[in-house]
């Protein structure tokens, strides 16, 4: 069991496998009231002083794949297409 307690505590680093404008610039993890979440974030239009500096999202762990979650299998039956 962890020294501390991490509930309602989360941290992000930079974001090393970014490769178009689109991924967020920083990721990590989020607890909140005992539920893991994962945190992405971007930076803000630095040229728009209205701008947020960070924008957020946070997404339940349970609800992305994992590395070692089995692709799913597709039937190659391809008589029953329509075309």
């Amino acid at each position: 069991m962890s020294e501390y307690d991490n509930s309602n505590r989360g941290a992000i680093w930079a974001n090393a496998k970014k490769v178009t404008e689109k991924h967020p610039d920083f990721t990590g993890s989020i607890n909140v009231e005992g539920k893991e979440y994962w945190l992405s974030a971007w930076r803000g239009d630095g040229n728009n002083p209205k701008a947020p500096k960070l924008s957020f999202s946070v997404s339940p762990k349970e609800a992305l794949p994992s590395a070692s979650t089995p692709a799913p299998s597709f039937d190659n039956d391809l008589e029953d297409l329509p075309f």
